[in-house]
């Protein structure tokens, strides 16, 4: 799926934190949103993985108009996975059931969990498992229904380096594949890894940069 966005435009009662920004995301790209706290990198990341509306500005998914879509959560289910800095895990529920609850299709799950290494953990809580384990069911969760796009704010903010550098190969892998992978995040060790880093500054795009 290509997204493409274009002058975007957004404003927080009289804040203007995006500022005629253009951008296309392609299919299988691994896209890094960085900049400093305050730049707009999180709101770019909100508006074009359809969680907030822009302002002023277009985005289009294939050539869809976001405005066109009938059913906006049955596309963000089929098209769109999500991962946040806080993993989000139903306590309550295994990691297991909390992959499983978003899956349309139960194999997947147990794939999925498999390919992350964490097959062995599938009964356990989110609060009986590390940190970094967290985040991987937080991933397979996001890729249970093999979306076009994963969009991922801030995914390492609570982790290790170790484990940190693991979420990024595992989104490089995974982009490999046909999976684009559009992530925000003021951890520098990110350029290593993305194909394309659009650096932010002040709601504007200072630079895109592709590998």
């Amino acid at each position: 799926m290509i997204i493409t966005a274009t002058g975007l435009e957004h404003f927080y009662g009289h804040e203007h934190v995006l500022r005629g920004v253009d951008i296309e995301i392609r299919p299988g790209e691994f896209v890094a949103i960085v900049g400093e706290s305050g730049s707009g990198k999180t709101t770019l990341l909100s508006i074009i993985s359809t969680l907030l509306r822009p302002t002023i500005g277009s985005i289009t998914y294939d050539g869809l108009a976001l405005e066109k879509i009938e059913n906006i959560n049955h596309f963000r289910r089929t098209h769109i996975g999500f991962v946040f800095q806080f993993h989000y895990l139903i306590g309550y529920l295994t990691l297991r059931e909390n992959i499983a609850l978003a899956a349309l299709d139960n194999k997947s799950s147990d794939v999925l969990m498999q390919r992350l290494h964490i097959e062995g953990l599938s009964k356990r809580y989110s609060d009986e498992v590390s940190g970094g384990e967290r985040q991987r069911a937080a991933i397979a969760r996001a890729l249970v229904n093999n979306p076009s796009v994963v969009f991922a704010d801030e995914p390492t903010g609570n982790l290790d380096t170790q484990n940190a550098l693991g979420v990024y190969e595992l989104f490089k892998e995974f982009s490999r594949e046909g999976t684009a992978f559009v992530v925000a995040s003021h951890d520098a060790k990110i350029r290593e890894f993305a194909d394309v880093i659009i650096e932010m500054e002040d709601g504007c795009v200072k630079s895109i940069s592709r590998s």
